[in-house]
């Protein structure tokens, strides 16, 4: 006999049930993480704060409410690493590696549940690509695990080797699925004249941010031996559109605090700090420095930042690289006169090019809509910037924060969860997917043009 929650999965498409899924493990975390046994001696929390923290992990956002480092106890963190890794891989990912492990058969229904939670746009290979996922994302975890708990211990950070692997471990991983939280109490503002730290944090921070299917062509690439392989449209594209990104970032960042916040400082820590600000605000949520010091519009310019955010098939949110790079080179094509996307000697498809533009305009709704309710809401208390930071913060589950999180009303921190969900999720599983099945037109209606513009 069938169960009633079975039947009810069984009636759901894949991505609504990726989105119970996905739902179903935050509120579960959100009781774990509220018990005494999750938090340090003494600290209580209340639900509210322990469901936020556990939305902003699964979502790997790093936004909180309540400081990591002073709340939560080794369980709780350990609970927290557990949340990244099915928020940053992904649930289906991990829970696909446990069926295996089981040496159970991966079902039609199941392949297409890994479909939607990993974006991809065929059922071919989503076994063998999981696999591949889940041992690059365990390899770079524990090859920075190792190299910062080393690093600890011999700089001095810490004085014994159980913290050093304790705070390894989890910078590792949180580095790794971009998630933004910290046990150093004051993220990296400790490591701000540490570039070593700097660079391996970076560069985990890339790795979960440049996108599963770009790593799984550099793998192929450089250990096949295949002398004919070449780099799809989606990698070249993905991968210049982040170099660009944080080329443009770093350098806007530079220009803009040069004589602000960078005035007194050396050219080499002017270059970590832009450099680092630019690569975190992505998708990493990390900072070597204080955000509330930073100008109004290194704000925006980070908010901008965050509003694109990661690749996609990535640990990180936003609209992500790909729409970005499609609007962008939609816009030039149009100004050129030309009526073809074209990127590498490769024509867009046209469904492509429509989808960016609809994900990038329901994200814009959105957080317009977003900042004006919680600007509403707050009666205008806060510098509108400062709203924006933090509305485009959550949705690009990226963290950082000029600390209005913890200031905000009830209400207004819903907003945020919510948000940080449909960052992660991301927006075309809700439009494409959670709405019923379209279904093929049967005719057309005569065209007739209309003024644009």
């Amino acid at each position: 006999m069938v169960s009633p929650l079975k039947k009810i999965l069984h009636q759901c498409s894949a991505a609504q049930v990726i989105i119970i899924g996905y739902l179903s493990t935050i509120v579960i975390a959100s009781f774990f993480l509220c018990l005494p046994i999750s938090l340090k001696e003494g600290v209580v929390i209340s639900w509210y704060e322990s469901l936020f923290t556990a939305t902003s992990a699964v979502s790997v956002t790093g936004l909180t409410v309540v400081n990591t480092a002073d709340t939560f106890s080794p369980v709780g963190n350990a609970i927290l690493i557990v949340l990244f890794q099915i928020g940053g891989i992904g649930i289906m990912t991990l829970g696909t590696f446990v069926w295996l492990m089981f040496a159970r058969n991966i079902t039609l229904s199941h392949r297409k549940m890994i479909m939607v939670d990993q974006n991809r746009n065929h059922l071919s290979g989503l076994v063998r690509l999981l696999r591949i996922v889940f041992l690059l994302a365990f390899t770079f975890e524990l090859i920075g695990a190792f190299i910062f708990t080393i690093y600890f211990y011999a700089a001095g950070y810490v004085t014994s080797w159980k913290q050093a692997v304790y705070q390894g471990v989890f910078h590792s991983i949180a580095a790794f699925t971009n998630a933004g939280f910290d046990i150093f109490r004051q993220s990296l503002l400790d490591f701000s004249n540490d570039y070593f730290v700097q660079i391996v944090t970076m560069m985990l921070i890339i790795l979960g941010a440049i996108g599963f299917p770009v790593l799984i062509e550099i793998r192929h690439y450089v250990f096949s031996g295949d002398q004919h392989f070449r780099f799809s449209l989606f990698t070249k594209l993905t991968g210049l559109t982040y170099i660009i990104l944080i080329a443009v970032g770093a350098l806007g960042l530079w220009l803009i605090e040069s004589d602000l916040y960078f005035a007194d400082l050396a050219w080499h820590e002017k270059w970590f700090y832009s450099l680092f600000q630019s690569v975190t605000s992505r998708s990493a949520g990390l900072t070597t420095l204080d955000v509330q010091e930073l100008s109004a519009a290194s704000h925006f310019l980070m908010s901008i930042l965050m509003f694109i955010g990661a690749s996609p098939s990535s640990a990180g949110g936003g609209i992500r690289t790909t729409t970005f790079a499609l609007i962008v080179l939609t816009i030039i094509t149009y100004a050129l006169g030309r009526r073809e996307v074209r990127a590498f000697r490769r024509t867009i498809n046209q469904e492509n090019i429509i989808k960016s533009f609809v994900v990038f305009t329901a994200a814009m709704m959105l957080l317009v809509i977003s900042i004006v309710v919680i600007d509403s809401l707050e009666h205008s208390a806060f510098s509108l910037h400062r709203v924006i930071f933090e509305v485009c913060s959550a949705f690009g589950t990226t963290g950082l924060s000029s600390g209005l999180a913890q200031e905000l009303s009830p209400v207004s921190q819903g907003i945020l969860m919510i948000l940080m969900f449909l960052g992660r999720i991301g927006l075309l599983v809700v439009i494409f997917y959670f709405l019923p099945a379209r279904r093929r037109e049967l005719f057309r209606y005569p065209e007739e043009d209309i003024i644009i513009g």
